[in-house]
């Protein structure tokens, strides 16, 4: 039976890292954007975010946060959420689901331990701006 279940492929749908400035901190903050540029819309996307590693010899993980969107259309971005600093120095974990006409996919997505830095940015397909890519 395992092997009638067949997985799709995520293609051409990742998220990235940028730094943007926010008034209520009055600093640059990263948030995280799911980016469809891809050919179709996204359908009942759900987004499931967590953080976890270890920091001074201590095991840390955080709280499970869950962002639904209806429809990410086809070559559009979508800004999930904002990535707290102390949390860099985690890994951090987002579990993508979504689908493309009646089937179903699912990939993980993770920015590892200090890998969400200034040095690690490139210019992100389709928002034009620097950031760090996951694919």
């Amino acid at each position: 039976m395992k092997k009638d279940i067949t997985i799709p492929k995520v293609e051409n749908v990742f998220l990235a890292a940028v730094q943007e400035w926010n008034d209520d901190f009055m600093e640059k903050v990263w948030y995280v954007y799911l980016i469809n540029d891809s050919d179709f819309d996204l359908d009942s996307v759900m987004v499931v975010s967590k953080a976890f590693g270890t920091i001074d010899g201590e095991m840390k993980k955080t709280s499970l946060l869950r962002h639904a969107f209806i429809k990410v259309p086809t070559v559009s971005v979508v800004k999930v959420e904002m990535i707290e600093k102390n949390v860099l120095a985690l890994n951090n974990e987002f579990s993508v689901t979504y689908f493309i006409g009646n089937t179903l996919y699912d990939k993980k997505f993770i920015f590892r331990t200090n890998t969400i830095n200034e040095r690690a940015t490139e210019e992100v397909p389709i928002l034009f701006v620097n950031g760090v890519v996951v694919k």
